[in-house]
């Protein structure tokens, strides 16, 4: 009777603490990969550099251990529980997302992808991965971008996506990677602003049918959220002002302003969030679906980063310093949300 009586208590908590797990354990983050290219040379892409001949002589066994180090800081990213969804930027093609989901230490969760050949020039995209196992893709689609002042330009792809969570509720995902400032910061202010104007279009779309529509928005914007094309154009947000603002999307990246040395991308000895999470005010809310604390989050292990001896503090630990192979991670780190959903 003992033994029987133990049983249930053990088969009761497990499952308990298994309905805890997928009420409380939803995490959507994003993460900018830095140049993750298979090393075959493809001919449709500007991708010589990364060849075994190229600047950065990319061999198979290099790409083999970017792989396994982006797995790495997937795993790590929610205490060693990994994301159940996560978006990403510089992959080149479908390949790779194969290899990572497929043929590193990610293959034990069931990650499956999501991803579109964009047209950019140099043949990287976004992408997003999720778990099959708790996450169910309901449609998806590439919105491609077209600048009216530079219809020649050739640009990344925004990633729609539609996933309904284990409670059952909906989230409309974007997933983005804007224009880079490499050039100029000002000449460039004008694609970021198109990209944003999309962005917002494509909100007020999903709103205009489901005002109370679960939406998150991320990716490298390559702008800050003080930054017109987020202020201005997207009309995000700081979710201090939540209650009294007439706003429909928020940035959860301001209350980093407010500290030192945090950020998703250093330039120089600046730590800034070119790297954001945007959400609609449903997943604001204390009720049903929810960001739990309302607030973002930045990842940043210890094995993700290394001393700067140019600009004090740290930096981010990246495959390459220059042209020279060093064998890290990224030059972005992570952010993600959790999610607190109730059945």
């Amino acid at each position: 009777m003992m033994k029987k009586l133990l049983i249930f208590i053990y088969l009761t908590c497990a499952v308990f603490l298994l309905t805890a797990q997928n009420s409380t354990g939803i995490v959507i983050g994003f993460y900018n990969v830095e140049n993750l290219f298979h090393p075959s040379d493809n001919p449709q892409k500007n991708d010589d550099a990364f060849t075994p001949t190229g600047l950065y002589h990319w061999t198979y066994g290099k790409y083999t251990r970017k792989i396994n180090n982006i797995a790495k800081v997937i795993l790590a990213m929610n205490s060693w529980h990994p994301p159940d969804i996560i978006g990403m930027a510089e992959v080149e093609e479908a390949s790779v997302l194969q290899k990572l989901c497929r043929d590193s230490p990610l293959k034990e969760y069931g990650y499956r992808y999501v991803h579109h050949d964009s047209p950019d020039a140099r043949g990287v995209d976004v992408a997003l991965l999720y778990r099959a196992d708790r996450i169910t893709i309901l449609r998806e689609r590439a919105v491609p971008v077209v600048f009216p002042f530079d219809t020649a330009c050739r640009n990344r792809d925004l990633l729609y996506v539609v996933a309904r969570l284990p409670n059952g509720d909906s989230i409309h995902i974007v997933v983005n990677h804007w224009t880079s400032r490499y050039g100029g910061y000002a000449p460039t202010i004008p694609k970021r602003n198109h990209y944003a104007r999309m962005v917002r279009a494509l909100a007020d779309s999903i709103l205009t049918h489901e005002p109370a529509a679960n939406i998150l928005i991320t990716g490298d914007f390559n702008d800050y959220p003080t930054d017109e094309s987020i202020t201005e154009v997207l009309r995000a947000g700081d979710i201090d002002l939540l209650e009294h603002s007439e706003r429909t999307l928020f940035d959860l990246m301001f209350r980093f302003l407010k500290m030192q040395n945090i950020g998703s991308h250093k330039h120089e000895d600046f730590w800034g969030c070119l790297d954001q999470i945007i959400v609609s005010p449903a997943l604001l809310d204390n009720s049903g679906t929810h960001i739990i604390g309302q607030q973002a989050h930045i990842f940043m292990a210890d094995f993700m980063v290394e001393p700067d001896d140019k600009y004090g503090g740290y930096r981010v630990y990246r495959t390459y310093s220059g042209p020279r192979y060093i064998g890290g991670y990224a030059d972005h780190l992570p952010v993600f949300i959790k999610l607190k959903t109730e059945n």
